[in-house]
């Protein structure tokens, strides 16, 4: 089973609620695509060619002194729990863990140190990550810039004077820049205002998606906002560009959420207090759910209708209550697992401990 004590965070610090705007704002994920110049893209690659990259990779990222604590996992060498576990932390998109289809024989392999990584690859040679707590675009674009910089001064880049760097899909072509902010809209799904903001991203240039990225529905009124262009304009440019859009869609969940505290605070209450009853007495919860029921009791978090749930539990609850946590969790065989019962029973107690904690006495959380 893959050890992710490994990690000095075990590659979930960007859960802590401790950055800009947590209550709304679960995290922030910046992403560039690169390639080796002189190298066929992934999607041409011969394996051989592919363990050559990997080989590069790995000895100019353990070389960067932003790696000093990482660690290597190559996917092809995992079981597919571990992969999916590994996806569903975050750290690993779907296609290089393989869930589509069985991975094998294509050095796959992430690199990270929990919020700072590159995985080995994917549809590009590389695509380096990084995941900051909160409202984090400047910070998060300045670590994973720097971490770019160290690895370009080791490996030579595929890049085109007008084109910028070279990507496998033309749509990433440019700065390869994909910028991304994990938000919680309850407020405007509620008052139905959702499908007029989502409609005015499209406008702009932004477009969203659910969870865990491109092809995955939303769940538990949690969008991922991120830009779709990559070509013709800065990085920095592109991530004022996002940041300014995503203030603005803040600035509208907060006003919603003061329309639904003015005219139906009982109805928002019960709403709440339903939520948060059902996951402290459930027996079966299903994962769908369970993001719903989560969603509810974090929006009376927001409104300081329930003070003894902490944001950090709410949001470790959205990524401990999935498959492969769970059967990590319990050691045993995915098969053998009544999933809805497994879940229910985590969530219980994960809840119980939380409302035994002590009150806070300062302003840490």
């Amino acid at each position: 089973m893959i050890d992710l004590s490994l990690l000095p965070d075990g590659g979930v610090s960007w859960l802590d609620a401790s950055g800009p705007d947590s209550d709304i704002v679960l995290s922030t994920r910046v992403r560039l695509a690169r390639n080796l110049d002189g190298q066929c893209f992934t999607i041409r690659a011969r394996p051989g060619d592919r363990e050559a990259i990997l080989e590069s990779v790995l000895e100019a990222g353990r070389a960067a002194r932003q790696m000093v604590d990482g660690a290597v996992f190559r996917l092809d060498h995992l079981e597919r729990t571990d992969r999916q576990l590994l996806h569903e932390r975050h750290l690993v998109s779907k296609e290089l863990a393989g869930l589509g289809a069985e991975a094998g024989g294509h050095a796959a392999a992430l690199l990270t140190n929990g919020q700072l990584g590159v995985m080995v690859n994917e549809e590009d040679h590389l695509r380096l990550q990084v995941l900051r707590s909160g409202f984090a675009l400047t910070d998060a674009y300045g670590e994973i810039a720097r971490f770019a910089a160290d690895l370009e001064a080791r490996l030579p880049f595929a890049f085109h004077s007008e084109f910028g760097y070279l990507t496998a899909c033309p749509t990433n072509a440019g700065t390869g820049l994909r910028a991304s902010v994990l938000i919680h809209l309850p407020g405007l799904v509620l008052t139905k205002e959702i499908a007029k903001v989502l409609q005015g991203l499209a406008q702009v240039g932004l477009t969203f998606r659910g969870l865990y990225g491109e092809g995955s529905e939303v769940v538990g009124n949690f969008f991922q906002l991120s830009n779709q262009t990559t070509l013709g304009k800065a990085e920095e440019d592109l991530l004022d560009h996002l940041g300014k859009i995503v203030r603005t869609v803040i600035e509208y969940e907060h006003q919603a959420r003061e329309v639904l505290q003015r005219n139906a605070p009982i109805v928002i209450a019960d709403k709440v207090w339903r939520a948060y009853g059902l996951l402290r007495h459930a027996r079966r919860l299903e994962f769908e759910e369970t993001m719903n029921l989560l969603s509810g009791v974090r929006l009376g978090v927001g409104l300081n209708l329930i003070g003894d749930v902490r944001v950090y539990t709410l949001n470790k609850l959205l990524i401990f209550t999935q498959h492969a946590h769970l059967a990590s969790r319990s050691k045993r065989v995915p098969g053998d697992l009544d999933f809805s019962a497994v879940r229910a029973a985590f969530v219980r107690q994960t809840l119980e401990e939380d409302a035994a904690r002590p009150p806070k006495t300062g302003s840490g959380g």
